[in-house]
C-alpha cells in the first residue's frame, strides 16, 4: 500500500515539521524574534536557530512556547519526536548536542584529543576510524562533526575557550600533511575574537582533570552543565554541585595553562617540527 499523502502539506520529517510549526505559530502571532525572546526570557538568537533547524532547543523551551502560543502540548510532542528521530546523533550524544547548539559560551579541556569543534576533516576521520567506524557511517559522521564547526561562526557565535593538554599536541596523525593542516587550523582559530586557545604544558605536574576531558556549556536560562568524555562513553552532568566541583578543577587547570599568546607560540613551534613534504 502506498504511503498516505499528507493532508496539510507539511513535512512528515520530525525535525522539519517542528521547524515549520515554530515559524507558522510566530507568524500567526505577529512577533519578531526579539519580541519572542523578550516575552519568554531567552536570547532571541536561540529561537532563530530553532527556526532555521540549527538546534531543537530543550524541552523546557518547547513547553514555554506551547504556553505562550496556547498550543497545549503540540510543540513539546513535536520536540520529542524530533529529538527521538534516529537520523539525529546517536542517543547518548543527543541531549548534549542540543545543549551545545544553544549555549551562550563553551569552556573545554582536552586531555588527549582536539575537540570536535576545532577538528579538521583529516583529524576527525582518523579519530573516528580509531573508534572502529568505517564506510558510509564514517563519511556521515565526519560530515556531521565538521558541520558542527558552524556553531563558532557568525556575528552571534558563542565564546569558546579550549585548553589542550600538551599531550594533544604531541600526538600527531600518521599523515604529516594532515597533522600540519590540523595545527594550522588551531592557529587560524586563535585569530577569531570568540575563540581562545590555551595549552597546559607537561611541566604543570598533576592536576584535578588529568584523566578527564570536559566541556562546560552556559545556557540561555543561566544554568551551566558539564559533559565529560573518554574513549568509550560520555556523560552529561546537570546536577549543580557536581558541575561546580568540575568547574573548580577547571579553574585550577586554567591557572596552570600558558597564556593565549604563549599558547599560540607553542602551537607554532609544534607546527615547525612537522616534517615538510619534499619539494619536486
Amino acid at each position: 500500500m502506498p504511503p498516505r499523502r499528507a493532508v496539510t502539506g507539511r513535512s512528515q520529517e520530525p525535525r522539519q515539521r517542528f521547524v515549520e510549526e515554530l515559524r507558522l505559530l510566530r507568524a500567526q502571532k505577529g512577533d519578531s524574534l526579539r519580541q519572542l525572546g523578550e516575552a519568554l526570557g531567552w536570547d532571541s538568537s536561540l529561537f532563530g536557530k530553532m527556526e532555521s533547524g540549527q538546534t531543537l532547543g530543550g524541552p523546557e523551551v518547547a513547553q514555554a512556547l506551547d504556553q505562550y502560543y496556547g498550543t497545549k502540548d503540540l510543540l513539546l510532542t513535536l520536540w520529542e519526536l524530533a529529538a527521538g528521530d534516529p537520523k539525529q546523533f546517536k542517543e547518548r550524544y543527543r541531549r548534549y548536542m542540543t545543549l551545545e547548539a544553544e549555549a551562550l559560551s563553551l569552556w573545554h579541556y582536552g586531555v588527549s584529543t582536539v575537540h570536535g569543534l576545532l577538528q579538521t576533516p583529516g583529524y576527525a576521520r582518523d579519530l573516528l576510524t580509531a573508534g572502529d567506524i568505517s564506510g558510509d557511517e564514517l563519511v556521515r559522521q565526519v560530515e556531521a562533526r565538521i558541520g558542527r564547526r558552524q556553531l563558532l561562526e557568525g556575528d552571534d557565535a558563542p565564546r569558546f575557550r579550549s585548553i589542550l593538554s600538551e599531550a594533544v599536541l604531541r600526538t600527531p596523525l600518521e599523515d604529516a600533511a594532515e597533522w600540519r593542516k590540523q595545527l594550522e587550523h588551531l592557529i587560524e582559530a586563535t585569530d577569531r575574537p570568540n575563540i581562545t586557545l590555551q595549552v597546559l604544558p607537561f611541566q604543570s605536574g598533576l592536576y584535578g582533570l588529568d584523566s578527564t576531558a570536559v566541556m562546560f556549556l552556559r545556557l540561555p536560562d543561566g544554568r551551566t552543565v558539564a559533559y565529560t568524555e573518554n574513549a568509550h562513553r560520555g556523560e552529561l552532568i546537570e546536577e549543580t554541585s557536581s558541575v561546580e566541583r568540575l568547574q573548580r578543577a577547571y579553574d585550577a587547570v586554567r591557572d596552570l595553562a600558558l597564556s593565549p599568546a604563549e599558547s599560540r607560540k607553542f602551537v607554532m613551534r609544534m607546527l615547525e617540527e612537522v616534517p615538510c613534504e619534499p619539494s619536486t
